[in-house]
């Protein structure tokens, strides 16, 4: 299990830079990270569904109604903090998402969102991996000072990033794996059903 320390670690550890022991040591990588950590966390979280982020829960209208276009509205969660709407209800019913509010015509909505997980140690490890890589991209030119390895970490963060949506999108597919032997493969007829 990592905490947010291990994780700015290993960032440190892509650029080749020196540990730190605490985010508010005085030091200019532990500066740096305590600045971008919190912001590169949620900018990640916010790029896929990571299955280990999303929540779910059944909101009620708020008393106050939308002024136009539509009959309710609901106030997106904040424990844990919604940091981005997945779904509601079914893939036809209608709504937008205006500041931290659910703008819909339903009496209830049934949310599957993206939660603001603050502890590392209910996180995946591709999603730590990548989260590391993300922050070695982000801190890289003002602790280090080259452009050069702050691309290099940027080309390395959409690696990281590519392989963990796939690893999760494809967590829990019915009907792919048939067998241990088959791990990896996908049927084709999963393919098939998606086409219809």
């Amino acid at each position: 299990m990592s905490s947010i320390v291990d994780i700015c670690n290993s960032a440190l550890n892509q650029i080749g830079a020196s540990n730190i022991i605490a985010l508010t040591e005085d030091s200019k990588a532990a500066r740096i990270l305590n600045q971008r950590y919190e912001y590169v966390r949620d900018s990640v979280f916010r790029s896929h569904p990571w299955n280990c982020l999303i929540r779910r829960v059944i909101l009620a209208p708020d008393t106050a109604e939308p002024a136009f276009e539509f009959g309710k509205q609901f106030t997106l969660p904040t424990d844990p903090y919604c940091l981005r709407v997945l779904n509601i209800d079914d893939s036809d019913t209608i709504f937008r998402v205006e500041g931290r509010k659910i703008l819909c015509n339903e009496d209830t909505v049934n949310l599957t969102y993206v939660a603001r997980i603050t502890d590392p140690a209910q996180y995946d490890l591709s999603l730590t991996e990548t989260l590391a890589a993300a922050l070695a991209a982000d801190v890289a030119y003002p602790i280090i000072g080259s452009t050069a390895l702050a691309a290099n970490m940027i080309a390395l963060y959409d690696k990281k990033l590519s392989e963990a949506r796939f690893v999760d999108a494809t967590e829990g597919m019915p009907g792919a794996i048939v067998n241990v032997a088959d791990a990896g493969s996908i049927e084709s007829n999963t393919f098939i059903k998606s086409r219809f």
